[in-house]
């Protein structure tokens, strides 16, 4: 076994029970030792940073967040920035405001979101997430603004057509039926992964990620000690070294003892 500096935990259905929206005790305490053994901590999650207010009182060093779109340290100091490309932006909004099959955006922007409408599919992620609905938007307010994410709200059906005609600088993150993460092309949880590792100076050979989801397969497959907690999909257990048991059932400490980094 080698030797683990940093771990990057994805946050819902990782550290966060989708059933209870918290952080299950036994997880707190797993995350608390790591960090009194002077392992770093850092969240790798697809929110946004106006949608993380789920951790409680998780003591943790930095954040990759938006999929690896904009990462920084607990003072905020900023490591990696990659913003959606404007001409993506600018042919989403003046497609949207063609009203030709819309569909509800929520833009992220540095300093703040908004979506352009709210249906009964929004209102369902809202719910899942346990998060508050951003101020609705005409799509004009997009423009000018440092857009690092499209949180669009179409099915599977329709993604090809909609990536390749209107988000080509772009890639889908899709962890769920109802709506993909588009973020700028390029970009990943194990980009943002990288560049904190090469912030702190801690070698690739040391990373442990722990995640759930599709849009944790980049991070679980790059780092050497990849964890895919006991509800993953199946994508992410079949690139995974290890498969721990659920949030709910005390996965994440389960899975540090696996591996030696904690009691």
């Amino acid at each position: 076994m080698g030797n683990v500096s940093i771990v990057f935990f994805d946050i819902d259905g990782t550290l966060v029970s989708f059933k209870t929206h918290r952080i299950p005790k036994s997880t707190l305490d797993a995350v608390a030792a790591l960090r009194s053994r002077g392992i770093k901590v850092y969240i790798a999650t697809g929110r946004p940073v106006p949608f993380i207010d789920n951790l409680g009182e998780l003591e943790y060093d930095g954040m990759v967040t938006v999929t690896g779109a904009h990462c920084f340290t607990r003072s905020e100091k900023v490591i990696y920035h990659h913003p959606v490309p404007v001409e993506d932006v600018e042919r989403v909004v003046a497609y949207l405001e063609s009203g030709q099959e819309p569909y509800p955006v929520i833009f992220v922007c540095e300093e703040e979101m908004f979506v352009t409408e709210v249906n009964t599919d929004v209102e369902e992620i809202a719910r899942l997430l346990d998060i508050r609905m951003p101020q609705i938007r005409p799509a004009s307010y997009a423009r000018g603004k440092n857009v690092l994410q499209l949180i669009s709200f179409f099915k599977a059906d329709r993604e090809d057509e909609m990536m390749s005609r209107l988000m080509p600088g772009c890639v889908s993150m899709r962890w769920h039926p109802l709506f993909t993460d588009v973020i700028s092309r390029g970009v990943s949880k194990s980009v943002g992964i990288d560049r904190v590792l090469a912030y702190e100076g801690i070698p690739l050979a040391e990373a442990m990620a722990v995640g759930d989801g599709g849009n944790d397969v980049a991070m679980v497959e790059h780092v050497p000690y990849g964890v895919a907690m006991g509800n993953a999909c199946n994508a992410l257990k079949a690139v995974a070294a290890y498969v721990t048991d659920s949030v709910d059932n005390d996965g994440v400490a389960k899975a540090l003892r696996h591996f030696g980094l904690i009691k």
